[in-house]
């Protein structure tokens, strides 16, 4: 290691400094912390790291529309989700809230042809918008989708002997029952597996413990209890509105 000895000769004090203290000292501009992103540097991140097939590009067009746009995923989340799926080498997975199938899509892009995500919401009206997409992409046979409340198909999934049988699991739907989701997604998880949950930061929400709405008390909940729990690990990501990926022990 190189050294740069420096003398003052007002107190006769030397002071050794690294060549890399020096470089970091004059480049303050460099962040430790996680940046807020504004306007031209969230363009720049999407313009050189954003890979959206185009039906995945009208998809959220056409969802861009609905009073409901703000519901869907932005696009480089549903690009890290394809990316965490196949990291993980994933075969099958469960999607609690699908809205019109923009995640759905970019998960089922990143399982293997014979790859399955079994994706469960309560609204046909929204799923049936993302349903010719997905065989546009050609992986509507990848999607097992299921109409109806979501804690009724977990359990009959875990009644139907399917516990640690799951790679990965994606939740956003109704905040009041994360935990809920989380707790059947985590005995359906095979060892190793893969939970992401969604909108854990809530717009900010969740760290002004003056706002007591019932999603915002919800997702607090399930925040403090992640933390606490011992059958996992964990990583809260400030990606979106907030992205926890966890890990079954």
């Amino acid at each position: 290691m190189d050294f740069l000895f420096l003398m003052n000769s007002k107190f006769l004090s030397l002071k050794i400094f690294t060549f890399r203290e020096l470089f970091y000292s004059k480049h303050t501009t460099m962040s430790n912390t996680t940046l807020n992103l504004n306007a031209q540097l969230y363009d720049y991140l999407l313009k050189v790291s954003l890979r959206e097939s185009e039906v995945q590009k009208a998809l959220r067009e056409e969802t861009a529309k609905m009073p409901e746009h703000n519901m869907q995923i932005s696009p480089e989340q549903g690009q890290f989700m394809r990316l965490l799926v196949q990291l993980i080498g994933a075969q099958n997975g469960i999607e609690i809230g699908v809205f019109t199938g923009y995640s759905t899509l970019s998960m089922a892009l990143g399982l293997p042809e014979d790859g399955q995500l079994i994706a469960l919401d309560v609204s046909e009206e929204w799923t049936n918008v993302g349903q010719k997409y997905w065989e546009m992409a050609g992986v509507v046979h990848k999607i097992d989708l299921r109409i109806g409340p979501a804690l009724d198909t977990l359990q009959q999934l875990v009644a139907e002997g399917k516990e640690e049988s799951f790679d990965f699991a994606f939740i956003d739907a109704d905040k009041e029952n994360y935990y809920n989701y989380y707790d059947y997604c985590l005995r359906l998880l095979r060892p190793n597996g893969l939970i992401a949950i969604d909108n854990v930061l809530w717009s900010g929400k969740v760290a002004d413990m003056e706002n007591a709405e019932p999603e915002t008390l919800a997702i607090r909940d399930l925040n403090e209890k992640l933390s606490k729990d011992d059958r996992i690990d964990l990583s809260l990501l400030p990606l979106s509105d907030g992205v926890t990926l966890i890990r079954k022990k």
